[in-house]
Protein backbone atom coordinates (compact mmCIF):
# COMPACT_ATOMS: atom_id res chain seq x y z
CA UNK A 1 0.00 0.00 0.00
CA UNK A 2 2.81 2.54 1.07
CA UNK A 3 4.83 1.60 -2.38
CA UNK A 4 1.38 2.32 -4.44
CA UNK A 5 1.19 5.77 -2.49
CA UNK A 6 4.80 6.34 -2.98
CA UNK A 7 4.45 5.89 -7.05
CA UNK A 8 1.56 8.14 -7.02
CA UNK A 9 2.98 10.59 -5.42
CA UNK A 10 5.97 9.83 -7.75
CA UNK A 11 4.01 10.22 -10.70
CA UNK A 12 2.31 13.35 -9.62
CA UNK A 13 5.47 15.08 -8.75
CA UNK A 14 7.14 14.15 -12.43
CA UNK A 15 3.63 15.20 -14.02
CA UNK A 16 4.30 18.88 -12.05
CA UNK A 17 8.06 18.95 -13.34
CA UNK A 18 7.03 18.30 -17.01
CA UNK A 19 4.03 20.84 -17.58
CA UNK A 20 6.18 23.33 -16.09
CA UNK A 21 9.77 22.61 -17.86
CA UNK A 22 8.41 25.16 -20.63
CA UNK A 23 10.40 25.12 -24.48
CA UNK A 24 12.74 27.49 -25.59
CA UNK A 25 11.33 30.81 -25.71
CA UNK A 26 8.06 29.49 -24.75
CA UNK A 27 6.10 32.34 -23.18
CA UNK A 28 6.08 31.96 -19.71
CA UNK A 29 2.63 32.04 -17.29
CA UNK A 30 1.41 30.73 -14.14
CA UNK A 31 2.44 27.28 -12.44
CA UNK A 32 0.47 24.55 -14.46
CA UNK A 33 -0.52 21.67 -11.78
CA UNK A 34 -0.66 17.88 -13.08
CA UNK A 35 -4.08 17.08 -15.20
CA UNK A 36 -5.83 20.46 -15.16
CA UNK A 37 -3.42 22.74 -15.93
CA UNK A 38 -4.51 26.26 -14.73
CA UNK A 39 -7.91 25.26 -14.93
CA UNK A 40 -8.66 26.29 -11.12
CA UNK A 41 -6.32 29.39 -11.11
CA UNK A 42 -8.21 30.81 -14.11
CA UNK A 43 -11.93 29.61 -12.61
CA UNK A 44 -10.94 31.46 -9.60
CA UNK A 45 -10.35 34.65 -11.23
CA UNK A 46 -13.13 34.45 -13.45
CA UNK A 47 -15.60 33.87 -10.45
CA UNK A 48 -13.91 37.11 -8.90
CA UNK A 49 -13.36 39.34 -12.27
CA UNK A 50 -16.88 38.31 -14.01
CA UNK A 51 -15.45 37.80 -17.72
CA UNK A 52 -12.79 35.76 -19.25
CA UNK A 53 -10.83 38.68 -20.90
CA UNK A 54 -10.71 40.31 -17.61
CA UNK A 55 -8.92 36.90 -16.53
CA UNK A 56 -6.60 37.27 -19.52
CA UNK A 57 -5.69 41.38 -19.02
CA UNK A 58 -5.33 40.45 -15.12
CA UNK A 59 -2.85 37.95 -15.95
CA UNK A 60 -1.24 40.15 -18.63
CA UNK A 61 0.03 42.45 -16.31
CA UNK A 62 1.58 39.79 -14.03
CA UNK A 63 2.88 37.66 -16.99
CA UNK A 64 3.22 40.04 -20.35
CA UNK A 65 1.69 41.04 -23.25
CA UNK A 66 1.82 37.20 -24.25
CA UNK A 67 2.15 34.25 -21.61
CA UNK A 68 1.27 31.20 -21.77
CA UNK A 69 -1.34 29.00 -19.50
CA UNK A 70 -2.31 24.74 -19.82
CA UNK A 71 -6.32 24.94 -19.46
CA UNK A 72 -6.81 21.05 -19.17
CA UNK A 73 -4.32 19.21 -21.17
CA UNK A 74 -4.60 22.33 -24.08
CA UNK A 75 -1.44 25.07 -24.61
CA UNK A 76 -2.45 27.93 -24.92
CA UNK A 77 -0.95 31.50 -25.53
CA UNK A 78 -2.60 34.81 -25.18
CA UNK A 79 -1.92 37.71 -26.67
CA UNK A 80 -2.87 41.62 -25.82
CA UNK A 81 -1.54 44.55 -27.01
CA UNK A 82 -1.60 46.06 -30.61
CA UNK A 83 0.89 44.59 -32.55
CA UNK A 84 1.54 41.26 -30.80
CA UNK A 85 -3.16 41.05 -31.54
CA UNK A 86 -2.14 42.08 -35.16
CA UNK A 87 0.90 40.03 -35.57
CA UNK A 88 -1.08 36.86 -34.60
CA UNK A 89 -4.12 37.83 -36.70
CA UNK A 90 -2.54 38.93 -40.06
CA UNK A 91 0.28 36.29 -39.94
CA UNK A 92 -0.75 32.88 -42.04
CA UNK A 93 1.21 30.65 -39.53
CA UNK A 94 -1.90 31.28 -37.36
CA UNK A 95 -4.80 31.24 -39.94
CA UNK A 96 -5.63 27.66 -38.51
CA UNK A 97 -8.75 27.02 -36.18
CA UNK A 98 -8.85 25.03 -32.96
CA UNK A 99 -9.38 21.08 -33.31
CA UNK A 100 -10.51 19.82 -29.90
CA UNK A 101 -13.34 17.47 -28.79
CA UNK A 102 -16.07 20.67 -28.76
CA UNK A 103 -15.23 21.73 -31.68
CA UNK A 104 -15.52 18.10 -33.44
CA UNK A 105 -18.37 17.49 -31.10
CA UNK A 106 -20.25 20.21 -32.19
CA UNK A 107 -19.84 19.05 -36.18
CA UNK A 108 -20.56 15.54 -36.16
CA UNK A 109 -17.28 14.88 -34.67
CA UNK A 110 -15.91 15.38 -37.68
CA UNK A 111 -14.18 18.64 -38.59
CA UNK A 112 -16.98 20.56 -40.65
CA UNK A 113 -18.12 23.51 -41.19
CA UNK A 114 -16.42 27.20 -42.28
CA UNK A 115 -15.99 28.93 -38.72
CA UNK A 116 -13.66 25.94 -37.51
CA UNK A 117 -11.86 24.66 -40.48
CA UNK A 118 -8.78 25.84 -41.98
CA UNK A 119 -6.70 24.66 -44.85
CA UNK A 120 -8.33 23.66 -47.96
CA UNK A 121 -11.31 23.11 -46.90
CA UNK A 122 -11.65 26.10 -45.23
CA UNK A 123 -11.04 27.94 -48.32
CA UNK A 124 -13.48 25.85 -50.85
CA UNK A 125 -16.14 26.25 -48.66
CA UNK A 126 -15.78 29.91 -48.12
CA UNK A 127 -15.16 30.25 -51.91
CA UNK A 128 -18.60 28.64 -52.02
CA UNK A 129 -20.69 30.25 -49.88
CA UNK A 130 -19.57 33.99 -50.31
CA UNK A 131 -20.50 32.74 -54.13
CA UNK A 132 -23.79 32.14 -53.54
CA UNK A 133 -24.77 34.16 -51.17
CA UNK A 134 -23.55 37.39 -53.36
CA UNK A 135 -26.14 35.81 -55.61
CA UNK A 136 -28.53 36.50 -53.07
CA UNK A 137 -27.81 39.78 -52.98
CA UNK A 138 -24.84 39.63 -49.83
CA UNK A 139 -22.98 43.30 -50.32
CA UNK A 140 -25.54 44.50 -52.68
CA UNK A 141 -28.71 46.28 -53.34
CA UNK A 142 -31.00 43.67 -52.40
CA UNK A 143 -29.10 42.98 -49.24
CA UNK A 144 -30.27 46.41 -48.12
CA UNK A 145 -33.51 46.00 -49.29
CA UNK A 146 -34.38 42.78 -47.41
CA UNK A 147 -32.70 44.38 -44.07
CA UNK A 148 -34.69 47.50 -44.68
CA UNK A 149 -37.86 45.69 -45.09
CA UNK A 150 -36.93 43.77 -41.57
CA UNK A 151 -36.59 47.49 -39.63
CA UNK A 152 -39.95 48.75 -41.72
CA UNK A 153 -41.94 45.37 -39.81
CA UNK A 154 -40.17 45.45 -36.59
CA UNK A 155 -41.31 49.95 -36.70
CA UNK A 156 -44.52 48.78 -37.41
CA UNK A 157 -44.60 46.10 -34.62
CA UNK A 158 -42.98 48.69 -32.50
CA UNK A 159 -45.80 51.21 -33.26
CA UNK A 160 -48.73 48.72 -32.64
CA UNK A 161 -46.97 48.17 -29.33
CA UNK A 162 -47.18 51.25 -28.08
CA UNK A 163 -50.70 52.52 -29.02
CA UNK A 164 -51.74 48.97 -27.66
CA UNK A 165 -49.92 48.98 -24.25
CA UNK A 166 -50.55 52.63 -23.94
CA UNK A 167 -46.21 53.54 -24.00
CA UNK A 168 -45.33 50.43 -21.62
CA UNK A 169 -41.60 49.40 -21.43
CA UNK A 170 -40.36 47.16 -24.19
CA UNK A 171 -37.93 44.03 -23.30
CA UNK A 172 -35.11 44.97 -25.38
CA UNK A 173 -32.65 42.00 -25.21
CA UNK A 174 -33.74 39.74 -27.61
CA UNK A 175 -36.16 42.56 -29.95
CA UNK A 176 -33.97 42.17 -32.96
CA UNK A 177 -33.24 38.43 -32.67
CA UNK A 178 -35.75 37.77 -35.18
CA UNK A 179 -35.26 40.62 -37.41
CA UNK A 180 -31.47 40.38 -37.72
CA UNK A 181 -31.52 36.68 -38.61
CA UNK A 182 -33.84 37.10 -41.25
CA UNK A 183 -31.99 38.94 -44.01
CA UNK A 184 -29.37 36.28 -43.26
CA UNK A 185 -31.74 33.66 -43.90
CA UNK A 186 -33.59 35.09 -46.75
CA UNK A 187 -30.07 35.23 -48.75
CA UNK A 188 -29.79 31.31 -47.61
CA UNK A 189 -33.26 29.85 -48.08
CA UNK A 190 -35.68 32.57 -49.65
CA UNK A 191 -37.79 32.56 -46.80
CA UNK A 192 -38.35 34.96 -43.74
CA UNK A 193 -40.02 33.98 -40.63
CA UNK A 194 -42.60 36.44 -38.46
CA UNK A 195 -41.61 37.87 -35.68
CA UNK A 196 -44.06 36.33 -33.55
CA UNK A 197 -42.42 32.82 -34.34
CA UNK A 198 -42.54 30.70 -31.47
CA UNK A 199 -40.27 28.09 -32.45
CA UNK A 200 -37.49 30.61 -33.66
CA UNK A 201 -38.08 32.56 -30.36
CA UNK A 202 -36.92 29.29 -28.65
CA UNK A 203 -33.95 28.66 -31.09
CA UNK A 204 -32.56 31.87 -30.66
CA UNK A 205 -33.31 31.48 -26.57
CA UNK A 206 -31.26 28.69 -27.10
CA UNK A 207 -28.36 30.55 -29.08
CA UNK A 208 -27.84 32.68 -26.43
CA UNK A 209 -27.74 30.53 -23.52
CA UNK A 210 -24.84 28.32 -25.28
CA UNK A 211 -23.33 31.61 -26.06
CA UNK A 212 -22.92 32.10 -22.12
CA UNK A 213 -22.11 28.54 -21.43
CA UNK A 214 -18.72 28.74 -23.37
CA UNK A 215 -16.09 30.80 -24.00
CA UNK A 216 -13.88 30.99 -26.82
CA UNK A 217 -10.93 28.12 -25.98
CA UNK A 218 -14.23 25.85 -26.26
CA UNK A 219 -14.92 25.42 -22.56
CA UNK A 220 -14.62 23.01 -19.81
CA UNK A 221 -15.28 20.30 -22.93
CA UNK A 222 -12.59 21.08 -25.09
CA UNK A 223 -10.56 21.43 -21.81
CA UNK A 224 -10.94 18.00 -20.24
CA UNK A 225 -13.46 15.96 -22.19
CA UNK A 226 -13.11 13.46 -20.16
CA UNK A 227 -15.53 15.60 -17.23
CA UNK A 228 -18.41 15.06 -19.23
CA UNK A 229 -18.64 11.50 -18.05
CA UNK A 230 -18.27 12.66 -14.21
CA UNK A 231 -20.49 15.92 -14.83
CA UNK A 232 -22.78 15.68 -17.66
CA UNK A 233 -24.65 18.26 -16.50
CA UNK A 234 -22.68 20.85 -14.65
CA UNK A 235 -19.67 20.41 -17.74
CA UNK A 236 -22.67 21.91 -19.92
CA UNK A 237 -22.13 18.43 -21.72
CA UNK A 238 -26.04 17.30 -21.52
CA UNK A 239 -27.45 21.04 -22.18
CA UNK A 240 -25.37 21.12 -25.43
CA UNK A 241 -25.94 17.95 -26.68
CA UNK A 242 -29.51 18.92 -26.39
CA UNK A 243 -29.33 22.23 -27.93
CA UNK A 244 -27.48 21.18 -30.88
CA UNK A 245 -30.25 17.97 -31.55
CA UNK A 246 -32.85 21.06 -31.10
CA UNK A 247 -30.57 22.86 -34.32
CA UNK A 248 -29.81 20.19 -36.12
CA UNK A 249 -33.39 19.21 -36.20
CA UNK A 250 -34.41 22.52 -37.79
CA UNK A 251 -32.07 22.70 -40.10
CA UNK A 252 -32.23 19.26 -41.48
CA UNK A 253 -36.36 20.14 -41.75
CA UNK A 254 -35.30 23.15 -43.90
CA UNK A 255 -32.84 21.02 -45.91
CA UNK A 256 -35.37 18.46 -46.41
CA UNK A 257 -38.33 21.15 -47.49
CA UNK A 258 -35.96 22.56 -50.04
CA UNK A 259 -34.87 18.83 -51.90
CA UNK A 260 -37.69 19.53 -54.51
CA UNK A 261 -35.60 22.71 -55.44
CA UNK A 262 -32.52 21.24 -56.36
CA UNK A 263 -32.79 21.83 -59.57
CA UNK A 264 -32.88 26.07 -58.48
CA UNK A 265 -29.24 26.63 -58.28
CA UNK A 266 -30.23 30.40 -57.00
CA UNK A 267 -31.28 29.00 -53.47
CA UNK A 268 -28.25 28.43 -51.96
CA UNK A 269 -29.83 24.91 -50.27
CA UNK A 270 -30.37 23.73 -53.68
CA UNK A 271 -27.00 24.92 -54.74
CA UNK A 272 -24.99 23.14 -52.24
CA UNK A 273 -27.39 19.75 -52.64
CA UNK A 274 -26.18 20.44 -56.38
CA UNK A 275 -22.91 20.52 -55.28
CA UNK A 276 -23.13 17.27 -53.42
CA UNK A 277 -24.42 15.40 -56.05
CA UNK A 278 -21.44 16.49 -58.27
CA UNK A 279 -19.27 15.44 -55.92
CA UNK A 280 -20.88 11.98 -54.20
CA UNK A 281 -16.97 10.31 -55.05
CA UNK A 282 -15.50 12.51 -52.93
CA UNK A 283 -18.35 13.66 -50.24
CA UNK A 284 -15.73 15.25 -47.63
CA UNK A 285 -16.00 18.68 -49.13
CA UNK A 286 -20.06 18.68 -49.76
CA UNK A 287 -21.45 16.05 -47.49
CA UNK A 288 -25.26 16.99 -46.11
CA UNK A 289 -23.30 16.96 -43.24
CA UNK A 290 -21.35 19.67 -44.46
CA UNK A 291 -23.97 21.57 -45.56
CA UNK A 292 -26.22 21.29 -41.91
CA UNK A 293 -22.62 22.57 -40.22
CA UNK A 294 -22.04 25.57 -42.05
CA UNK A 295 -25.89 26.33 -41.76
CA UNK A 296 -25.13 26.29 -38.24
CA UNK A 297 -22.58 28.21 -38.10
CA UNK A 298 -23.92 30.94 -40.20
CA UNK A 299 -27.36 30.87 -38.34
CA UNK A 300 -24.98 31.55 -35.08
CA UNK A 301 -22.76 34.31 -36.91
CA UNK A 302 -25.42 36.03 -38.45
CA UNK A 303 -28.10 36.53 -35.55
CA UNK A 304 -26.03 36.73 -31.87
CA UNK A 305 -23.59 39.36 -32.13
CA UNK A 306 -25.34 41.40 -34.13
CA UNK A 307 -28.44 41.21 -32.19
CA UNK A 308 -26.25 42.18 -29.07
CA UNK A 309 -24.86 45.16 -30.53
CA UNK A 310 -28.18 46.13 -31.18
CA UNK A 311 -28.99 45.93 -28.09
CA UNK A 312 -26.06 47.40 -26.48
CA UNK A 313 -26.89 51.08 -29.42
CA UNK A 314 -30.26 51.17 -27.49
CA UNK A 315 -28.61 50.81 -23.82
CA UNK A 316 -26.22 53.22 -24.28
CA UNK A 317 -28.41 55.91 -26.11
CA UNK A 318 -30.69 55.53 -23.24
CA UNK A 319 -27.61 56.59 -20.47
CA UNK A 320 -26.46 58.97 -22.63
CA UNK A 321 -29.87 61.02 -23.66
CA UNK A 322 -27.66 64.04 -25.26
CA UNK A 323 -25.66 61.43 -28.05
CA UNK A 324 -29.34 60.61 -28.67
CA UNK A 325 -30.46 63.96 -28.88
CA UNK A 326 -27.38 64.47 -31.34
CA UNK A 327 -27.94 62.08 -33.85
CA UNK A 328 -31.20 62.78 -33.43
CA UNK A 329 -30.55 66.12 -34.71
CA UNK A 330 -27.74 64.95 -37.44
CA UNK A 331 -31.17 62.57 -39.38
CA UNK A 332 -33.35 65.42 -39.14
CA UNK A 333 -30.67 67.88 -40.90
CA UNK A 334 -29.13 65.21 -43.51
CA UNK A 335 -32.53 62.87 -43.90
CA UNK A 336 -35.28 64.90 -43.08
CA UNK A 337 -38.48 63.07 -43.70
CA UNK A 338 -37.32 60.86 -46.18
CA UNK A 339 -36.62 57.23 -45.12
CA UNK A 340 -32.97 56.39 -44.63
CA UNK A 341 -31.04 54.62 -46.96
CA UNK A 342 -27.45 52.69 -46.73
CA UNK A 343 -25.77 55.61 -49.08
CA UNK A 344 -26.55 57.84 -45.98
CA UNK A 345 -24.26 56.69 -44.21
CA UNK A 346 -21.38 58.71 -45.83
CA UNK A 347 -23.06 62.16 -44.78
CA UNK A 348 -24.41 61.07 -41.43
CA UNK A 349 -20.66 61.26 -39.39
CA UNK A 350 -21.85 61.53 -36.05
CA UNK A 351 -24.18 58.29 -35.89
CA UNK A 352 -21.43 56.52 -37.73
CA UNK A 353 -18.87 57.64 -35.00
CA UNK A 354 -21.82 56.53 -32.44
CA UNK A 355 -22.13 53.02 -34.01
CA UNK A 356 -18.14 52.62 -34.08
CA UNK A 357 -18.29 53.87 -29.96
CA UNK A 358 -20.35 51.22 -29.29
CA UNK A 359 -19.07 48.82 -30.74
CA UNK A 360 -15.72 49.53 -28.83
CA UNK A 361 -17.12 50.78 -25.65
CA UNK A 362 -19.33 47.21 -25.56
CA UNK A 363 -16.78 44.70 -27.24
CA UNK A 364 -19.32 42.23 -27.59
CA UNK A 365 -16.57 40.16 -29.36
CA UNK A 366 -13.27 40.70 -27.01
CA UNK A 367 -11.65 37.61 -27.73
CA UNK A 368 -10.95 37.33 -31.70
CA UNK A 369 -12.19 33.66 -32.74
CA UNK A 370 -9.33 31.02 -31.10
CA UNK A 371 -6.49 30.80 -33.91
CA UNK A 372 -4.15 28.02 -34.11
CA UNK A 373 -0.57 27.92 -34.97
CA UNK A 374 -0.40 25.39 -38.29
CA UNK A 375 3.39 25.35 -38.31
CA UNK A 376 6.44 26.55 -35.45
CA UNK A 377 5.94 30.48 -35.55
CA UNK A 378 7.15 33.32 -33.29
CA UNK A 379 5.34 35.93 -31.62
CA UNK A 380 7.86 39.04 -31.05
CA UNK A 381 10.74 37.23 -28.96
CA UNK A 382 8.76 34.38 -28.25
CA UNK A 383 9.14 30.80 -29.89
CA UNK A 384 5.25 29.25 -31.14
CA UNK A 385 5.12 25.58 -31.17
CA UNK A 386 2.59 23.60 -34.30
CA UNK A 387 -0.99 23.61 -32.76
CA UNK A 388 -0.55 25.76 -30.23
CA UNK A 389 -4.22 27.77 -29.52
CA UNK A 390 -3.57 31.61 -29.69
CA UNK A 391 -6.37 33.71 -28.17
CA UNK A 392 -6.17 37.46 -29.17
CA UNK A 393 -7.48 40.09 -27.35
CA UNK A 394 -9.60 42.63 -29.42
CA UNK A 395 -10.56 43.81 -25.85
CA UNK A 396 -7.10 45.48 -24.58
CA UNK A 397 -6.82 47.02 -27.85
CA UNK A 398 -10.46 49.00 -27.40
CA UNK A 399 -9.44 49.69 -23.96
CA UNK A 400 -5.65 50.71 -24.08
CA UNK A 401 -5.72 53.68 -22.01
CA UNK A 402 -2.38 54.92 -23.90
CA UNK A 403 -4.45 55.25 -27.17
CA UNK A 404 -7.27 56.07 -26.08
CA UNK A 405 -6.85 58.33 -23.13
CA UNK A 406 -10.08 57.44 -21.22
CA UNK A 407 -11.16 54.16 -23.02
CA UNK A 408 -13.94 53.43 -20.27
CA UNK A 409 -15.85 56.32 -21.02
CA UNK A 410 -18.40 56.54 -23.88
CA UNK A 411 -17.44 59.39 -26.09
CA UNK A 412 -18.24 59.02 -29.79
CA UNK A 413 -16.18 62.36 -30.57
CA UNK A 414 -13.20 60.02 -30.17
CA UNK A 415 -14.17 59.11 -33.76
CA UNK A 416 -14.15 62.55 -35.59
CA UNK A 417 -12.07 64.93 -36.47
CA UNK A 418 -11.85 69.07 -35.99
CA UNK A 419 -14.05 69.44 -39.44
CA UNK A 420 -16.16 66.16 -38.16
CA UNK A 421 -15.00 64.15 -40.45
CA UNK A 422 -14.76 60.49 -39.58
CA UNK A 423 -11.84 58.68 -38.09
CA UNK A 424 -10.36 55.92 -39.40
CA UNK A 425 -8.27 54.26 -36.61
CA UNK A 426 -6.35 51.12 -36.98
CA UNK A 427 -6.72 50.55 -33.36
CA UNK A 428 -10.83 49.70 -34.09
CA UNK A 429 -11.02 46.48 -34.93
CA UNK A 430 -14.37 44.98 -33.87
CA UNK A 431 -14.43 42.36 -37.05
CA UNK A 432 -10.76 41.68 -36.76
CA UNK A 433 -8.12 42.15 -39.60
CA UNK A 434 -6.51 39.73 -41.55
CA UNK A 435 -7.34 36.43 -43.69
CA UNK A 436 -9.72 35.63 -41.09
CA UNK A 437 -11.95 38.26 -40.26
CA UNK A 438 -15.33 38.15 -40.22
CA UNK A 439 -17.03 36.96 -43.02
CA UNK A 440 -20.43 38.60 -42.18
CA UNK A 441 -18.38 42.07 -41.44
CA UNK A 442 -20.54 43.66 -44.60
CA UNK A 443 -24.05 42.21 -43.30
CA UNK A 444 -23.22 43.04 -39.68
CA UNK A 445 -22.36 46.76 -40.72
CA UNK A 446 -25.26 47.28 -42.60
CA UNK A 447 -27.73 45.44 -40.71
CA UNK A 448 -26.15 48.11 -37.05
CA UNK A 449 -26.55 51.11 -40.18
CA UNK A 450 -29.60 50.72 -40.86
CA UNK A 451 -31.43 49.52 -37.83
CA UNK A 452 -30.15 52.25 -35.44
CA UNK A 453 -30.95 55.16 -38.31
CA UNK A 454 -34.33 54.15 -39.04
CA UNK A 455 -35.13 53.59 -35.51
CA UNK A 456 -33.94 56.64 -34.21
CA UNK A 457 -36.16 58.51 -37.07
CA UNK A 458 -39.14 56.93 -36.11
CA UNK A 459 -38.78 56.80 -32.56
CA UNK A 460 -37.15 58.21 -29.27
CA UNK A 461 -35.56 56.33 -26.53
CA UNK A 462 -36.60 56.83 -22.90
CA UNK A 463 -35.75 55.14 -19.83
CA UNK A 464 -38.82 54.05 -17.95
CA UNK A 465 -39.70 55.79 -14.76
CA UNK A 466 -38.02 54.42 -11.62
CA UNK A 467 -35.94 51.79 -13.67
CA UNK A 468 -32.20 51.67 -13.38
CA UNK A 469 -30.40 50.20 -16.45
CA UNK A 470 -27.84 47.35 -15.90
CA UNK A 471 -24.11 48.77 -15.85
CA UNK A 472 -22.58 44.83 -16.25
CA UNK A 473 -22.64 43.03 -19.07
CA UNK A 474 -23.07 38.95 -18.98
CA UNK A 475 -19.63 37.03 -20.09
CA UNK A 476 -19.69 33.47 -22.66
CA UNK A 477 -18.25 33.20 -26.05
CA UNK A 478 -19.25 37.15 -26.32
CA UNK A 479 -20.30 39.60 -24.27
CA UNK A 480 -24.60 40.42 -24.34
CA UNK A 481 -26.34 43.10 -22.09
CA UNK A 482 -28.15 42.13 -19.42
CA UNK A 483 -31.60 42.55 -19.79
CA UNK A 484 -33.46 46.03 -19.69
CA UNK A 485 -36.16 47.49 -20.84
CA UNK A 486 -36.71 51.27 -22.91
CA UNK A 487 -39.87 53.20 -24.15
CA UNK A 488 -40.18 53.18 -27.76
CA UNK A 489 -41.81 56.86 -28.11
CA UNK A 490 -42.91 57.36 -31.70
CA UNK A 491 -41.46 60.45 -33.16
CA UNK A 492 -43.63 61.49 -36.30
CA UNK A 493 -44.34 59.74 -39.46
CA UNK A 494 -41.97 59.45 -42.17
CA UNK A 495 -43.14 59.70 -45.92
Amino acid sequence: MMFFIVVIICVIITLYILDNVLPHKYPTGPTRFPLIGNYLEIRKLRNKLGFYHLVWDHLAKCYGQVFSVKLGRLEVVVVSGYDAVRQVLCKDDFDGRPDGFFFRFRAFYKRLGIVFVDGPEWTEQKKFCMQHLRKKGFGGDLMEKLISEEVDDLILHLNKRYEVQNGKPIEVCGLFDVSVLNGLWTMLIGNRFALNDSRLAKLMKLVHASFRMLDMSGGILNQMPFVRFLAPKCSGYKDIKLILHEFYTFLKESVDEHRDKINDQEDFIGAFLMEIEKNRESPKSFSEEQLLVVLLDLFLAGSETTSSMLSFVILLLLKHQDVQTKAHAELDAVVGDREVQLEDRNKLNYLEAVLMEVQRHSNVAPLAIAHRSIRNTSIQEYIIPKDTLVLASIWSIHMDKQHWGDPEVFRPERFLDSSGNVINDSWFMPFGVGRRRCLGEVLAKTNLFMFIAKLLQHFEFKVPQGVQLPDKSQDGVTISPSAFSGIFIPRRDIN
